[in-house]
């Protein structure tokens, strides 16, 4: 690998001349910064992968992805590192309602819309319009309708910095000509481990806690919000906000099979946590996972009020770990397993636009601009 110093000299040269040098063969451009290194692509204006070091020194990608840029593509169902948009998560029923009008989505998750259906950003190609040492940024222009029931056109950008030990997400978008669904997030998927523990490559050894977040957007059985808004009792097998808790500790809960889709008998989560965090803890992050074996940790800090957590049970099988994970010895057969990974997805809350009793803004223009940040911070046990 190129020094930092050489990194920052290619590219502030080619800043300089305002032309954005090509990716790197694997067609993946590669930041750093003192402690991280980043790849990331047009596609999806995804994050493929990400080191830090763990308790040892030893130098671990802790993100899921693929090995090849022309990889991605093919599999952006899974969203592997993407950025879901114009709106992300799901829609009620395929259909929401704007100033009076209904608009109609294309079904791609049993009855209802996810990410914004089978066009959506997941499934795009950004441009590359900044580049340097240690920050990237993509932008798309999404037309009017082309996820289908997305009236108006939007330009978004898209833009990770690393700076020591930390990743930060910036987001904006602009709906110039018509209001408009607006909601983001990141979708990374997470294993701290990198699929080099010996004793198992899934996620339940990882510890998780949300301090912020007593409170539960309450899952139909296809895990689409009911509108209730309900309460986190302490000891709960949702409650990860009384204490850091393993995210396998209730396994042999009776809710365990169900807790993410009673209607598919999904095992785990999949749920939209509210983050109730008071302006006096603004310094506090809203959520932090680590694991034990690798020593690593990751401390989580959003300006979003909603934090959705998959632990990866549809995920696996098929999903080829790259090569830069899975040390000898490890427990992992190749392949990620489900509930191999877990998505931490900062976001505002899920069908918010088919709820205007919750009060959520997630309507946009025109010229009214959104907004997302989301920083994580690397350190070790």
């Amino acid at each position: 690998m190129k020094s930092l110093s050489v990194l920052f000299t290619i590219f502030s040269v080619a800043w300089g001349t305002g032309v954005i040098p090509p990716p790197g063969p694997d067609g993946k451009y590669t930041l750093a910064a003192g402690g991280i290194r980043a790849q990331f692509i047009p596609h999806a204006a995804a994050i493929t992968n990400l080191f830090v070091k763990d308790k040892n020194g030893v130098e671990r990608d802790i993100v899921i992805g693929f090995d090849n840029a022309s990889d991605y593509p093919a599999s952006a169902s899974g969203h592997y590192g993407a950025v879901p948009g114009r709106y992300t998560n799901r829609i009620g029923n395929a259909q929401y309602t704007m100033d009076g009008v209904t608009y109609r989505l294309e079904k791609n998750d049993g009855n209802n819309t996810l990410h914004s259906g089978p066009n959506g950003w997941g499934f795009r190609t950004f441009n590359v319009v900044a580049l340097c040492g240690n920050s990237i940024t993509f932008s798309i222009h999404d037309p009017n309708n082309s996820s289908i029931g997305m009236p108006g056109a939007v330009n978004g950008h898209i833009t990770y910095t690393l700076s020591p030990k930390t990743w930060n997400v910036k987001m904006t978008a602009t709906a110039p000509e018509h209001k408009t669904p607006l909601m983001l997030t990141q979708h990374t998927y997470w294993n701290l481990d990198a699929f080099s523990n010996p004793d198992t490559d899934l996620i339940f050894n990882h510890s998780y806690h949300m301090p912020f977040s007593q409170r539960l957007l309450e899952p139909d059985p296809n895990m689409l919000p009911t509108g209730n808004i309900v309460n986190i009792p302490e000891g709960d097998i949702n409650d990860f906000w009384s204490k850091p808790k393993l995210i396998g500790a209730d396994r042999n809960n009776p809710l365990w099979k169900g807790n993410c889709g009673t209607g598919s008998g999904c095992g785990g989560y999949s749920n939209c946590w509210v983050v109730d965090k008071p302006k006096s803890k603004v310094t506090k992050p809203v959520a932090t996972l680590s694991s034990e074996w690798s020593g690593i940790k990751v401390d989580i800090y959003t300006d979003e009020v909603g934090m959705q957590v998959f632990s990866c049970y549809w995920s696996g099988g098929d999903m080829p770990i790259k090569k830069t994970q899975g040390g000898p010895g490890a427990a992992t057969n190749g392949f990620m397993q489900s509930s191999g990974c877990i998505a931490l997805e900062a976001q505002d809350w899920v069908d918010g636009i088919n709820h205007p009793e919750w009060g959520r803004k997630q309507f946009y223009g025109p010229g009214e601009r959104y907004k997302w940040e989301t920083t994580y911070k690397f350190s070790t046990l």
